[in-house]
C-alpha cells in the first residue's frame, strides 16, 4: 500500500508540471490556435470514454497491475509526443494516447487499493490517495511554474518530459508490488459474459452511478469552465486571484482531509454524501455574492475564494466514501469492472459539465448559480435515497469489526453484496 500511495503521488506530480499549462502550449506556443487547444482538451474526453469500457474487463481477467503498467506506458509515450509534437494532427494524436493511458490508471489504482485494503482500512486508504495526488499536483504545478518559459518550447518540452518519467518511474516502482490474491473472473465462472448485466442490475450501484455523475457534474466539471468564467465576468475576479482560489481549494484538502476522516469514518456513507451536497450548496450561495451582491471588489474575490475553499472541504468528505463504496457494492472478482464503470461516469460528466456550464457563467450569471444551487440540493437528496439501498454494513463498515469485537472474533471482510 505504502508503494502504491508513493507511486500515486509521483504521478500527481507529473500531470501538476503540465495541466495548468497545456491550453497555453498548444495554443500560443506551439501557435496551433484556441481551437486546435480545446480539441485537445475535447481528445482527452474520447479517448477516455472509449477506453474505460474495456479496461474493466481487462482489469477482471488480466489483474489490475498489468493493466495499469501499460496505462502507464502509454501515457508516457503520449506525454513525451506532446512536448515534441509540433502539428495539429501530432498534438491530438498525442494527446489521445495521454487520456487514454490516464483514464485507465484511475480504476487500476483504485482496484490495487481494494486489494491491498480491508473493510476497516479502504477509508483511510483512499483518503491517503487523495490527499496524496492534491499535494502532487499542487507541488507539481508550482515548480512546473517556475520552468516555463513561453517564448521558449524547449521549456514545455521540459515539462512533458517530466511527466513522462513520473509515469515510468511510478511503473518501475509499482512493478516491484506483489498483490494478494484477489478473485478474478475465472474464479467466478457464472460472471463471465455477464458482469455488464450484473452491474447495471444492481441497483444499488445504478443510483450510485447517477448520483456520482451529478457530483462530478456540479463541482468538478465546473471549476476551470463555467466557475471560472463566471468569477471573471460577474465578479471581475483576476487570473491571479482565480489561481489563489484554486489554491484554496487544493490547501484545504491538504489540512482538512485527515479531521475530515476521523468525523466521516464513523458516519453512514449516505449521510456524509448528503452533507456534500449541502456544503456546495452553501458554496453555490457565496459564489452568488460574489457575482451577484454589489459588494467591493476585495469582498467578492474573498467570496469567490471562500467558494473554491468549501469546494475543498466536500471533496475531503467524499474521497474516503464514495470509492469504498464502489468497492463494497462490488461483487467478487469485479472490482475492476465497478470501478471502470463509475470512471466512465465521471469522465461523463466531465465532459458535460465545461460544454454546459461555461457558457452559462459567462454570460448568464444569476441563472448559473440557482442551477447548479439547485444540482447540489439535489445531491443531497440522492443520497439520502441511495441510503434506503444500502445494507448496514455497506452504508456504516466500521459497524462490522463493532459487532465482531463484541463477539470476541476476528475481524473479517464482509461479502460484497450481489445485485
Amino acid at each position: 500500500m505504502r508503494r502504491i500511495h508513493v507511486g500515486n503521488a509521483l504521478s500527481a506530480f507529473g500531470l501538476g508540471f503540465t495541466v495548468p499549462y497545456l491550453y497555453v502550449y498548444v495554443a500560443q506556443v506551439r501557435g496551433l490556435g484556441g481551437m486546435t487547444a480545446g480539441l485537445v482538451l475535447a481528445v482527452f474526453a474520447v479517448a477516455a470514454l472509449i477506453v474505460l469500457p474495456f479496461a474493466g474487463r481487462a482489469i477482471v481477467r488480466r489483474g489490475p497491475l498489468p493493466v495499469l503498467l501499460a496505462a502507464l506506458v502509454t501515457a508516457a509515450l503520449g506525454a513525451l509526443s506532446l512536448g515534441l509534437a509540433g502539428s495539429a494532427t501530432a498534438v491530438l494524436l498525442a494527446a489521445a494516447a495521454l487520456g487514454a493511458g490516464q483514464a485507465v490508471m484511475q480504476p487500476a489504482l483504485a482496484t490495487m487499493i481494494v486489494d491491498c485494503s480491508t473493510a476497516e482500512t479502504r477509508s483511510r486508504a483512499f483518503a491517503t490517495q487523495f490527499f496524496l495526488q492534491n499535494l502532487g499536483l499542487g507541488v507539481g504545478g508550482l515548480i512546473g511554474g517556475h520552468l516555463v518559459d513561453t517564448s521558449r518550447v524547449s521549456s514545455f518540452t521540459l515539462l512533458f518530459a517530466i511527466e513522462a518519467a513520473m509515469f515510468l518511474l511510478l511503473a518501475g516502482v509499482l512493478s516491484t508490488v506483489r498483490l494478494p490474491h484477489a478473485p478474478r473472473v475465472e474464479d467466478a465462472p457464472r460472471a463471465i459474459g455477464g458482469s455488464w448485466k450484473q452491474l447495471l442490475g444492481n441497483r444499488a450501484m445504478v443510483q450510485l452511478s447517477v448520483l456520482g455523475f451529478v457530483l462530478f457534474f456540479a463541482c468538478y466539471g465546473q471549476f476551470e469552465s463555467g466557475l471560472s468564467a463566471y468569477g471573471v465576468e460577474a465578479a471581475g475576479i483576476s487570473t491571479s486571484a482565480l489561481g489563489t482560489a484554486l489554491a484554496a481549494n487544493t490547501a484545504m484538502i491538504v489540512v482538512a482531509q485527515f479531521a475530515v476522516l476521523k468525523f466521516v469514518e464513523r458516519q453512514k456513507r449516505s449521510r456524509v454524501i448528503a452533507a456534500v451536497g449541502l456544503v456546495w450548496a452553501l458554496a453555490w450561495v457565496v459564489a452568488g455574492y460574489a457575482g451577484l451582491g454589489h459588494g467591493s471588489q476585495e469582498m467578492a474575490t474573498a467570496a469567490f475564494v471562500s467558494t473554491y475553499a468549501l469546494f475543498g472541504l466536500g471533496e475531503a468528505m467524499l474521497s474516503p466514501t464514495l470509492a469504498p463504496l464502489v468497492a463494497d457494492l462490488a461483487p467478487a472478482g469485479l472490482v475492476g469492472q465497478y470501478n471502470s464503470a463509475f470512471a466512465l461516469v465521471k469522465q461523463l460528466a466531465l465532459a458535460v459539465g465545461p460544454a454546459v456550464g461555461g457558457p452559462m457563467g459567462a454570460s448568464l450569471h444569476a441563472p448559473y448559480i440557482v442551477t447548479f444551487l439547485l444540482f447540489s440540493l439535489g445531491i443531497t437528496g440522492l443520497a439520502l435515497r441511495l441510503g434506503r439501498q444500502l445494507t448496514a454494513v455497506q452504508d456504516q463498515p466500521w459497524l462490522m469489526r463493532k459487532r465482531v469485537v463484541a463477539r470476541g472474533g476476528a475481524v473479517a471482510e464482509p461479502v460484497a453484496a450481489e445485485a
